[in-house]
């Protein structure tokens, strides 16, 4: 438990930025799922529209802090490749 006014303000910012965190890397995760899914099931015009916005928000989060700017370069490599694959 906080006992500082400082601390107990670093609880509530803590706190705040946790659940911001959460919702981002949550929605991260679920658009490149959905993109998997799509190539997954060969369906080439889904898996082309949604790459766009996939590589958008990967980028974002690299900015926000979320994930590592190499481990960002790998994920849009690898999707972008399976997407060619599925495109041909």
């Amino acid at each position: 438990m906080a006992n500082h006014k400082s601390a107990e303000k670093r609880v509530r910012q803590t706190t705040k930025k946790n659940a911001i965190n959460r919702s981002n890397r949550s929605e991260l995760r679920t658009k490149i799922k959905g993109l998997r899914s799509a190539i997954a099931h060969s369906d080439k015009k889904l898996s082309v529209e949604s790459l766009g916005s996939t590589v958008s928000l990967i980028d974002k989060a690299v900015n926000k802090g979320l994930i590592h700017k190499n481990t960002a370069a790998r994920h849009k490599s690898r999707l972008t490749r399976h997407v060619a694959a599925v495109s041909k």
